[in-house]
Parts: C-alpha cells; sequence; structure tokens
C-alpha cells in the first residue's frame, strides 16, 4: 500500500517557506529600500543639513583666490560634483574594495581651508589653485597609501577610545551652528542680531515640537520640517535672499584643469599631508561612529574601503576643482537623530549633489534656507552626535579609575582648542594643524592612554572583566 505523498513543508529535511513580510523583516536597516515617499524626503535632509558645509570651503578659497562670480559658482558646482561622486561611491561601492556601504556622506572637508588659505598666500595670483591642487592630488596619494593600516589598526580603537572620538566629534563641532545662528558672516553687520538669534530658536522650537507630538514618519523628518518652516518664517522678515536665483547660470558642468595645471611644491605638499592625516582620523572616527548607530559595526576592512574612497576623491577631485575630501560629521547626526539607516537614502543624497552641481540654478534654490536656521537645526545635530558618543562610553567599562582617568585626559585635550584657540600658537606648523583639530588631539590622547593603561607591560589588561572596552 503506498503512503501518501508528504508536501514540501512536511518532510523532515524541507525548509519552511518565506513570507514575503518574513523576507522584508531580515533586511539589515543599512540595505533597506525605503518607499519613494519615505526615501525623498530624508534624502532631502540630508542634503539641508550638508549644503552650507559643501559649499563653504569652495566659497571661501575662491573669494581668497580673487575669483570672479563666474569662477566661484563654477568652484562650487565642482565641489557638489565630487561630493556627490564620493558619497554614491561610499554608500553603494564595489564590495571588497571601494565605499564602506554605509549610509556615509563625503565631500570637502572645511578642516583643510585654513591650510590651503596659507597656501595660496604664499604663491601670485594665477598660481594659487594650481599649487593647491597639486598638494591636494600629492595628499590623496598619500591617503590611498596610508589608509589600509588604519583599518589594521582597529583594535586600538575599543569603545572607551571610539565614546571619546565621537563625543568630541559633536561638542567640537558645536561653534559651527552656533556662528550659523548669529548669521554665519562674522563681517556682517548684523552678525549676532536679535533677530536672527529669534529665527534660530524658532527653528529649534519646531523641531522640538516635531519630535515631541509627531508620531512615525512625520517624527523621522522632524529637521527638514523644522528648516522649511524656518525658511518661510524668513520670508517676510526679508532674511531669505533670493539673489542667488537670478545670477547661478542654469547649467556648468566643470571642464578638467580649468583653474590651470597642477603645480607640485614640497611645503605645501606636507601641510596638506598632514591635514590628510587629521582628515582620516576624523572620516575612521566617523565611521565608527555610523557602526555604532546603524548596529552595523564598522570592522578594519570598512574602514579600508572608506578612506581609499576619501583618497580617490581626494586625488581625483583637483582634475574638476575640488578639495580634500572626508566625512561629513552633521549627517552622522542626521542618522542618529531620525534613526533612518539606509544607505540608499544617503546614495539619493548622492545623486542629489551631482545634479546640484550640473545645475547650479537648482544649488540656489537650496541656498535659501537662511544660516539662523541652519544654526537651530545644527543645535540638534551636532548634540545628538555627542549623546551617540556617551552612550557608547555607557558601556565602556567607566567603573575602572584608569578608564575614567583615559576619558578626563583625552576629553580635555580635545576641549583646548576650542577653549583656548591660541593655545598651541608656540607650536611649530605640523604640531598646529594635528593639535589644533580637537577631535584628531582628543583621538591621539585616548589612542596613545589606551596603549598605556591596557596594552603595554607584561601583563595585558584586556582579560579583566571591568576593561571589556579595551
Amino acid at each position: 500500500m503506498a503512503l501518501p505523498a508528504k508536501g514540501p513543508a512536511e518532510g523532515p529535511c524541507s525548509t519552511p517557506p518565506v513570507h514575503a513580510e518574513d523576507a522584508v523583516t531580515s533586511v539589515h536597516p543599512v540595505d533597506e529600500k525605503l518607499h519613494p515617499s519615505r526615501l525623498v524626503p530624508a534624502a532631502l535632509q540630508h542634503i539641508a543639513a550638508m549644503y552650507a558645509g559643501v559649499v563653504t570651503p569652495p566659497l571661501i578659497i575662491g573669494q581668497a583666490c580673487g575669483l570672479d562670480l563666474a569662477a566661484r559658482t563654477r568652484l562650487i558646482a565642482a565641489s557638489l560634483l565630487i561630493a556627490g561622486v564620493a558619497t554614491l561611491v561610499q554608500t553603494l561601492g564595489v564590495k571588497g574594495f571601494v565605499g564602506n556601504r554605509l549610509p556615509f556622506v563625503n565631500a570637502a572637508s572645511s578642516a583643510g581651508i585654513a591650510p590651503i588659505l596659507a597656501i595660496a598666500e604664499t604663491n601670485d595670483t594665477g598660481r594659487q589653485l594650481p599649487a593647491v591642487y597639486g598638494a591636494v592630488m600629492v595628499a590623496g596619494v598619500f591617503c590611498l597609501a596610508v589608509g589600509p593600516f588604519f583599518g589594521r589598526l582597529l583594535r586600538f580603537f575599543p569603545p572607551l577610545v571610539t565614546g571619546v572620538v565621537i563625543t568630541l566629534i559633536g561638542v567640537t563641532l558645536m561653534p559651527v551652528p552656533v556662528t550659523w545662528a548669529q548669521g554665519g558672516d562674522e563681517t556682517a553687520a548684523d552678525f549676532g542680531a536679535l533677530r536672527n538669534l529669534a529665527l534660530a530658536g524658532f527653528t529649534l522650537t519646531v523641531i522640538l515640537l516635531v519630535q515631541r507630538f509627531g508620531k512615525g514618519f512625520v517624527k523621522q523628518v522632524a529637521l527638514l520640517l523644522g528648516l522649511l518652516v524656518g525658511t518661510l518664517a524668513a520670508v517676510p522678515l526679508g532674511m531669505a535672499d533670493f539673489g542667488a536665483l537670478s545670477s547661478a547660470p542654469v547649467a556648468a558642468l566643470p571642464a578638467p584643469f580649468a583653474f590651470g595645471a597642477p603645480v607640485f611644491q614640497p611645503a605645501a605638499v606636507l601641510s596638506l599631508c598632514i591635514v590628510m592625516l587629521v582628515l582620516m582620523t576624523e572620516s575612521s572616527a566617523g565611521m565608527l561612529a555610523l557602526g555604532e548607530i546603524c548596529d552595523r559595526k564598522a570592522d578594519g576592512r570598512t574602514i579600508t574601503r572608506g578612506l581609499r574612497t576619501d583618497g580617490i576623491a581626494t586625488l581625483v577631485g583637483p582634475v574638476f576643482g575640488g578639495f580634500p575630501t572626508s566625512a561629513f560629521a552633521q549627517n552622522v547626526g542626521v542618522v542618529s537623530l531620525t534613526r533612518v539607516r539606509s544607505r540608499y537614502v544617503v546614495a539619493v543624497a548622492g545623486a542629489t549633489l551631482l545634479v546640484l552641481g550640473a545645475f547650479p540654478v537648482l544649488g540656489a534654490v537650496v541656498s535659501l534656507v537662511p544660516m539662523p536656521v541652519l544654526g537651530g537645526a545644527g543645535i540638534v545635530l551636532f548634540g545628538s552626535i555627542a549623546v551617540s558618543g556617551i552612550r557608547t562610553l555607557s558601556e565602556a567599562g567607566l567603573d575602572d579609575g584608569s578608564n575614567i582617568i583615559l576619558v578626563a585626559v583625552a576629553l580635555g585635550a580635545g576641549i583646548i582648542p576650542l577653549a583656548a584657540p591660541t593655545f598651541y600658537q608656540e607650536f611649530p606648523a605640523w604640531a598646529q594643524t594635528v593639535l589644533g583639530s580637537g577631535i584628531s588631539a582628543g583621538a591621539l590622547v585616548a589612542v596613545t592612554l589606551n596603549l598605556f593603561f591596557h596594552h603595554l607591560g607584561t601583563r595585558s589588561r584586556t582579560t579583566a572583566p571591568a576593561l571589556k572596552s579595551s
């Protein structure tokens, strides 16, 4: 007598059917592909948070080099394009080779402005940008050569160290939104005016109210709503500048070496290689922070692929008018605040940057957001980064006295440049570059003290239960 056939789900070695809802929930939040109704607003939040930071380096450097409005527009367009390409490569990447495949934004870093201006001052008109671009290109090669070692040194960045660095990212960046809240331009007559502060406070209040009373996706886009409402409130007050719309060209694709062929000067190259070390430290810290926020820890290979993207963007960028490229910490704050961790959201933001760079008139629309509005939102952004660092430190074994000393000294070293900007003025130029950044100074001290307390000596302290962070 034949036995009845068993269905596919009844056999002892059979696999249960996979339902659609199970497949959805199995996708990691970083790899989640959101519906356009959620994806587009979330991407716009990233654009709004970073736009001012992306255009600041080319704007300041272009003015210092005496470029006219048309040339500065080309410089800004180039920065937007390079930022878009670098962000797309980071988020989508080529697995195993380039891109950290995290919701990570790359763009021209403001940390390079001061040394670039110093290079410009030592060169005649017309040779300034070529000297800058030659140094930037070598710095890109330097990043590609040194980057793999940063990934291998990841074991020296336990939660005790990364918590300090992430906290310092938020703390040391806080002067940026404070300056924005006062008007952005310290030379302007209305810098610090009460109406600027009131507009920043109003924007901050809107974000807080949406966070308190909003639900679901509305709560996630609180930052974007705050920026939108703040900008609308600025229009009747005459605080939204529409002049950029009339002066911006419709299309402006950058031409290779439009500002001259690169010139390689040893002093300029050395200064920007030092800057690149600082940017690599900050970029690594940003990846570690995102790894914690996204519940996908950044390992050594992730750091190496991410820094490789920085190096390629920094090397290729000057061909079209770009500058040293690194992580944008404000976008780490967006991810931390909204908890929208999909890398495809940031990929769309990168694609948007490409479009804004190719069509400057569209970028001018984004630039309508007044600086005080950005300042009110920035307080939330950068503050949330510091909170992420504090959360990491809370899991780092702070019941041990040596860990407390490590955190205290590292945080103190990182805050020195904020508390006393002239503290290192008698130091050599290279030391001023490294120690003048609170993030790099704090990271250097934290790594050194972690080695001293937990790695040096005959008895390894890393096995002690209370020191799980080391």
